[in-house]
């Protein structure tokens, strides 16, 4: 529907239908992407440049000499199978202890139940390094400092809120009344969880168990504050390399490098989250 609109110059034609163009937000959103684009565009150009010296814009040479430098370093791969070994057993481990801990927080009642599931925010709810430095003196005590399970130990900690709350609104969103249909035709406890809750909560937990592996690879300050000196992740070289004032390429590319495992770990929560699964879970 139109109409018209006395004006200074005469009359003008507006759409009633159509809303005000919001250029606020739109300025906003524009500055916004550009401060979080922006520094990743310098970091990836700096991974892919030879040479790039003030005031030059642009860099006056491109070239992989230093992606074969960084990849020929034994260095790099050692702290990428660290990572990739720590990733994949905290996230075992979480699993293993979270998700039995989610289901009953989601289908049990019991004593403190409210105040031990918001308890698992404690860990987030105050400075991280002032905490991690209470942890470390505790592990300093048990001969943990330095070693594998000390920094296993450090981030299995901060999977907790990814491997509790998420999973219970997943459980939470399953629909009872297939559960007891289920029960009626004579299926047992384990079959109805097998054929019926898993099924709908999976998507939601493998969200959960995506996120925390992601975490836990990118994690940095237990793994430094724990771990040295005997343990290295990626993210911990890359500290080391810029705080020995090395080639800036070395940390570019090391930076590309962390970029692909959260690339890959996007296109799978995007399935995941498309087919409204993990809507479902929150939706509880």
């Amino acid at each position: 529907m139109q109409r018209f609109i006395p004006a200074i110059f005469g009359p003008q034609k507006i759409d009633a239908g159509r809303a005000p163009t919001d250029w606020t937000g739109i300025l906003f959103a524009a500055l916004l992407s550009a401060a979080i684009i922006f520094p990743l565009v310098v970091v990836a150009t700096w991974a892919f440049t030879e040479v790039w010296r003030y005031p030059n814009v642009i860099p006056q040479q491109f070239g992989l000499r230093f992606w074969n430098q960084t990849l020929s370093r034994a260095d790099v791969w050692s702290a990428l199978t660290l990572s990739l070994q720590l990733s994949t057993v905290v996230t075992l481990l979480s699993a293993a202890i979270c998700l039995p801990a989610a289901y009953a927080f989601a289908r049990m009642d019991f004593p403190g139940r409210t105040i031990l599931f918001f308890s698992f925010l404690a860990g987030h709810a105050f400075p991280k390094f002032g905490l991690l430095i209470a942890i470390a003196a505790i592990f300093l005590q048990l001969n943990l400092i330095g070693t594998f399970w000390g920094v296993v130990l450090i981030q299995l900690v901060g999977t907790l809120l990814f491997m509790i709350w998420i999973p219970v609104a997943a459980f939470q969103s399953v629909d009872r009344r297939m559960e007891e249909a289920a029960r009626d035709v004579g299926a047992g406890p384990f079959r109805v969880f097998w054929s019926v809750t898993l099924p709908q909560a999976g998507p939601t937990i493998a969200a959960a168990v995506l996120l925390s592996f992601v975490g836990t690879f990118y994690e940095t300050e237990g793994a430094w504050l724990i771990g040295a000196p005997g343990i290295r992740t990626m993210p911990v070289l890359m500290i080391s390399f810029i705080n020995n004032q090395m080639v800036i390429q070395f940390g570019a590319v090391l930076s590309v490098m962390l970029w692909v495992p959260s690339f890959i770990a996007l296109l799978f929560a995007r399935r995941v989250i498309g087919g409204g699964a993990f809507a479902r879970g929150f939706g509880a």
